[in-house]
């Protein structure tokens, strides 16, 4: 099937959760279960799975030789909404040579002493390299605002903490994201949009089978307590951040092979714009290259 046709067919499943302006945006516009009236028996989500994961790998080669541009793909959502499994199959064709992954648990003391972007920005990914962020700085404007004790533990000056401040963490990490666009990173960012039931059901799955008991915490379902408030943060932070620079992807989450497809889409679809190629070799090159040839042919 020819590029281009297999482009019209992803962007068709990218557009309906591709936020670029937040002003209007309200997340109970965006259903969890979702899926574009795909149905998965028919084949044609996995098969395009499948086609962009392949082209996924090969755009990722070229972004490695080339050494130019870097993404960093953020993913955000509540407990069970299949981020580490979306991570996993998506990225399942990548060279691990050029890709990165962090998960951001609690900061260290460390981290506590430094500004709360320090951590996050010593992890970006370096030019030719994927780096993915399994929970990221809005963390600092989700956990951070529900529970904000937290706050005081990161030792911020009093003045500092006004009623604005989380209106000003959200300038500075649009401003930082605006920053990172101009160094030639390209910000994909992702909350998978899990509904409250379907979370229950996931919950309930882990505590049935033994094999899932490692994944389960009781804090998971403490902070189910906090399922609005954390609606109301998720919201305000894609109003507050979204751009065409640095987009993001209100990605239904009930049905996992759909949330895998639409993920997959928008990298292949953004990353094909970037119109990678491999380096040119100059002419001093290929001259190296001849005498390598002849100098290997004469060996016995």
């Amino acid at each position: 099937m020819p590029r281009k046709e297999i482009l019209d067919r992803i962007h068709k499943y990218v557009e309906p959760f591709h936020i670029t302006k937040g002003k209007r945006f309200r997340l109970k516009d965006f259903d969890p279960g979702e899926t574009c009236g795909l149905n998965l028996a028919k084949g044609e989500a996995a098969d395009l799975l499948q086609r962009g994961t392949e082209w996924l790998a090969e755009e990722q080669e070229m972004l490695y030789a080339q050494d130019r541009w870097s993404l960093l793909l953020v993913f955000q959502a509540m407990d069970a909404a299949g981020k580490d499994g979306t991570i996993k199959h998506v990225m399942s064709g990548v060279n691990p040579q050029g890709c990165q992954v962090f998960s951001f648990k609690q900061p260290s003391a460390e981290d506590l002493d430094h500004d709360f972007m320090w951590r996050y920005a010593k992890s970006l990914p370096e030019r030719g390299r994927i780096g993915i962020f399994n929970r990221s700085y809005y963390e600092e404007v989700l956990v951070v605002r529900v529970h904000q004790e937290i706050l005081k533990r990161q030792r911020l000056p009093d003045p500092l903490i006004s009623k604005r401040i989380w209106d000003e963490r959200l300038a500075d990490i649009a401003h930082f994201e605006d920053y990172l666009t101009r160094q030639g990173t390209i910000i994909l960012k992702f909350f998978l949009h899990l509904s409250r039931d379907e979370q229950k059901k996931r919950f309930v799955k882990r505590l049935d089978r033994p094999d899932k008991h490692w994944k389960f915490s009781t804090a998971d379902v403490h902070e189910r307590r906090y399922w609005d408030d954390y609606m109301h943060a998720f919201e305000e932070a894609i109003r507050a951040t979204a751009s065409e620079q640095a987009p993001w992807f209100v990605v239904p989450a009930d049905n996992k092979w759909f949330t895998r497809l639409v993920v997959a889409a928008a990298i292949v679809e953004t990353v094909e714009t970037l119109d990678l190629t491999y380096p040119k070799v100059d002419a001093k090159k290929k001259k190296e290259i001849v005498a390598a040839r002849a100098a290997l042919a004469k060996e016995k």
